[in-house]
């Protein structure tokens, strides 16, 4: 396992860019293959139905994910043994300019960042008329919120030692928030923002909230303030809280028809 985490700490920027263009690449294709089954008109029937099972599969593989990592991260098991070579690693070589650069970006998924984002969001969802997107705004980002903490409480899990002090973090490590809340976040934003932007804008929507929260959850590994495998933990329960939310949302949509 050293010889890996050597290799990410010393390419901490390389790494997060191989990572990032794989992921992203993945993501493109998956909305190619979607778009090409909707000109199919294979979602033309039972549209909730399709919704129900994307939200079922999403739920199935992030579930299982987070169960497994949960089963996985103690120190005599191989992800606890990684998580700490990794963090051990990058204390040793990290340069104080890489951890200042990540030290701004990691804000991108602070609480308060989020928290002003989830205000203004809703008061201008509000301000349109759309009640039933504000509320659905609302109780993703608030739900992720109180289902994190639940979950650190429940795992209790010490962070990694950070002495650099280029930032500070306190309370349970396992999952990460910043990684659930910036993908629930930037990904609901996303969603939104595709109900009112031509569809030429829709993919490049998605691929820009799967960056950001690559990138926050990414920060939180190099400024040693999570184990990776609480920024894993916390990206797969992100997504399902995110399937969840958009799939109710969707759902409520097609039952209730237009905004009154």
């Amino acid at each position: 396992m050293i010889p890996l985490a050597g290799f990410v700490a010393a390419q901490p920027l390389a790494t997060f860019a191989v990572l990032c263009s794989a992921l992203l690449g993945l993501a493109a294709l998956s909305w190619a293959l979607i778009r090409h089954l909707r000109r199919s008109h294979f979602f033309n029937r039972r549209e909730w139905l399709w919704y129900l099972c994307f939200s079922f599969a999403t739920l199935l593989a992030t579930l299982s994910l987070f169960l497994q990592l949960a089963d996985d991260i103690g120190l005599d098991r191989s992800l606890g043994r990684f998580d700490e070579d990794l963090a051990g690693e990058l204390a040793r070589r990290l340069q104080p300019g890489t951890l200042r650069a990540f030290a701004l970006l990691t804000h991108l998924g602070d609480a308060w960042t989020l928290t002003a984002l989830c205000m203004v969001v809703a008061l201008l969802l509000l301000r349109r008329g759309e009640r039933r997107l504000a509320v659905a705004w609302v109780i993703a980002l608030a739900g992720n919120g109180l289902l994190n903490r639940a979950l650190k409480e429940l795992f209790q899990r010490s962070r990694p030692l950070h002495e650099h002090g280029w930032t500070y973090a306190e309370g349970w490590s396992f999952p990460s928030g910043h990684s659930s809340g910036s993908l629930v976040a930037y990904g609901m934003l996303a969603w939104l923002l595709m109900r009112f932007t031509p569809r030429a804008a829709h993919l490049p929507l998605m691929l820009a909230a799967i960056g950001l929260a690559l990138l926050v959850g990414y920060s939180r590994i190099v400024l040693q303030v999570h184990w990776f495998s609480d920024v894993l933990a916390g990206f797969a329960l992100g997504a399902s809280w995110l399937a969840i939310c958009i799939t109710g949302a969707e759902l409520a949509r097609l039952r209730a028809g237009p905004e009154p």
